[in-house]
């Protein structure tokens, strides 16, 4: 494997997610966050992918195929971005708003969705099959990278809408916030393991009919966010 071919996966699952990352920022332009923390966040997501590649191994040596498989990589991926976002970011002073938990836990998936992303990358790109990595790069742009962003963001969204009420209910929430993650994620890839046309474009749908909830879901937070509160100059 030359350096040339890590290069092209380097960039082709790096920029998808950059793209992503830009617009979402967008989002909470009113508020933005700090961008090295933004960017700490991120590299954090793509240190998660070295840690599921052998825990997934694992659940496929002992599951082999089917629903119970897919199951099991969707909690080893959801529950080990939501870990890294809890273990390294979530308790840090800058994340002092209800929005910030969306935007840290989607940015971590953003990582995560990169390396993961290029690993994908490398074997067509490897074989020569450059037509063939740039037709996988844009399904994973518009699918799996969008899944990940969505089903993070769910998590986000537990913590914040809780945040205010009593421990338990904050653990409630995330539990049901990982729950719903991890049902998102299954019925993505339960559809997306079938290779058909048909397939493909019912998890494409489901994803972005999910990522409408998420934007919906966004603009509730932030007008209780900051309705009493004055733009930064």
């Amino acid at each position: 494997m030359t350096l040339a071919t890590l290069g092209y996966a380097f960039l082709g699952g790096l920029l998808p997610s950059l793209i992503w990352l830009y617009f979402l920022l967008q989002e909470d332009a009113r508020h933005p966050e700090p961008k090295t923390l933004i960017a700490l966040t991120f590299v954090t997501g793509m240190a998660a992918v070295p840690l599921a590649i052998p825990l997934e191994q694992l659940a496929a040596h002992t599951f082999g195929k089917g629903i119970p498989l897919l199951v099991s990589w969707a909690i080893i991926e959801e529950v080990l971005k939501f870990s890294m976002a809890a273990i390294f970011i979530l308790w840090r002073p800058a994340v002092d708003e209800a929005v910030d938990f969306v935007i840290y836990m989607l940015t971590v998936a953003l990582g995560f969705a990169a390396a993961e992303n290029m690993l994908f990358l490398l074997a067509p790109i490897s074989d020569g099959h450059i037509a063939s990595s740039i037709l996988t790069g844009d399904i994973r742009f518009l699918g799996s990278t969008l899944l990940h962003v969505v089903a993070s963001a769910t998590i986000g969204f537990a913590i914040a809408f809780s945040r205010k009420y009593s421990f338990p209910t904050r653990v409630f929430s995330v539990v049901s916030g990982l729950i719903l993650a991890i049902t998102l994620h299954t019925a993505f890839n339960a559809l997306i393991i079938e290779a058909g046309t048909s397939t493909t474009l019912a998890a494409i749908s489901l994803v972005w009919t999910a990522a409408v909830i998420f934007f919906a879901a966004f603009e509730v937070l932030k007008y209780f966010q900051y309705r009493n509160q004055p733009t930064n100059p």
